[in-house]
């Protein structure tokens, strides 16, 4: 059965609806960009809603390989199946000739996401970062026509970084759902109470592990700000800002994913962006 939503919406809808920091970064792109974008960022939304859409492993893995056979359609030229993503998604790769592996990569990263264990490092979640969040900008890049290796390198950093500090502030709905990206070792080390966790009970050990990734977050945004990025490349990279935000504001909580603050909308959004694209910095 295909991954249709309940109702039916333009990848846009989709976009603006369920990731908002990424449609309001993308409104930062050349108008005649964003259409591509948005087709990408709205399959990126269904396969990685895969794991809340369903109640087994089992159905995942087929919605999965669903996505699996809809990209293979696209690029060996088979009529592509009827869907309100991948009309839109075919348009875009065929446009701006997109790299197959990224999204093989892409779909394969989100096999993760149907366990419930957690990253057994710190290695391993930035791997699962690099094959999902990063991913998703190197493909940004091949939209905005950008070759410079440079600009893929500051994407990898930018990616793991907006991860981590999504996965901190996603922690509270992750761990209501039985599931946990803190990674063992990390959780082993501070002392973390993985029932107390799944609980929702915020605790000194969680805080911990939680600074642990918020700096190691931090420290791939200062990697990303030193590259010698083409100014052509910024408009992808541009989670930068709003990634420096919330780990204000993580610092300010004290590290507590429970704290509300955190998951507050920022009123200045926008000029933030702007401010960030026009001075051309990370």
């Amino acid at each position: 059965m295909p991954p249709r939503p309940a109702e039916p919406a333009t990848p846009i809808e989709l976009v603006r609806r369920h990731d908002h920091d990424r449609f309001l970064a993308s409104l930062l792109l050349p108008a005649d960009r964003r259409p591509a974008v948005w087709a990408l960022l709205a399959f990126n939304l269904e396969i990685a809603r895969v794991r809340e859409a369903v109640s087994q492993p089992i159905i995942g893995q087929i919605r999965l390989q669903w996505w699996r056979d809809a990209i293979d359609e696209i690029y060996t030229g088979r009529p592509a199946r009827r869907h309100e993503v991948v009309d839109p998604l075919a348009a875009a790769i065929a446009k701006h000739r997109l790299t197959r592996t990224h999204f093989d990569t892409l779909i394969d990263g989100r096999d993760f996401d149907l366990g419930d264990e957690p990253p057994a490092s710190l290695a391993a979640l930035e791997t699962y970062l690099e094959k999902t969040s990063a991913r998703l900008l190197d493909l940004q890049l091949e939209i905005l026509g950008v070759e410079a290796p440079a600009a893929f390198e500051a994407a990898r950093h930018v990616g793991v970084a907006w991860g981590l500090i999504g996965l901190i502030r996603a922690l509270p709905f992750h761990a209501a759902h039985g599931r946990l990206y803190l990674p063992a070792d990390l959780m082993a080390t501070t002392g973390v109470d993985r029932t107390a966790l799944l609980g929702g009970k915020p605790s000194v050990a969680v805080a911990a592990a939680v600074k642990h990734l918020a700096d190691r977050a931090a420290e791939h945004l200062a990697w990303a700000r030193r590259l010698d990025v083409p100014r052509a490349a910024l408009p992808a990279l541009l989670l930068a800002t709003p990634a420096r935000l919330y780990h204000r504001r993580l610092v300010r909580a004290r590290h507590d994913p429970f704290d509300p603050r955190i998951h507050a909308p920022d009123p200045w959004a926008v000029p933030r962006l702007v401010l960030a694209r026009a001075f051309g910095r990370l």
